[in-house]
């Protein structure tokens, strides 16, 4: 089971596969727009979707706040290229 969660105390997205810690997503924040800085997948998580799967509902519960996004981290940029559903959050 994945669980991603929105740590706003330690700017981070976070996201545990069966209750282990498998990655997160640094941000900075400036009123409703949130830059995603920097994306870490822990490596026995390498290559199962774990980053896509955090990056994807990390823009969803963007989305669903009504904020903003900067995709500074190179993966969640490229994620938004491949998916473009996302590209009107971008600020």
């Amino acid at each position: 089971m994945i669980g991603v969660a929105r740590n706003d105390g330690a700017l981070q997205y976070e996201i545990e596969v069966n209750g282990t810690p498998a990655g997160l997503i640094r941000f900075t924040r400036d009123d409703d727009v949130i830059t995603l800085v920097h994306t870490e997948v822990d490596p026995q998580f390498e290559g199962e979707g774990i980053g896509s799967a955090l990056v994807q509902r990390a823009l969803d519960d963007i989305r669903a706040r009504g904020e903003r996004v900067v995709p500074l981290c190179p993966f969640v940029a490229a994620y938004i290229r491949r998916h473009p559903e996302y590209e009107d959050l971008v600020d």
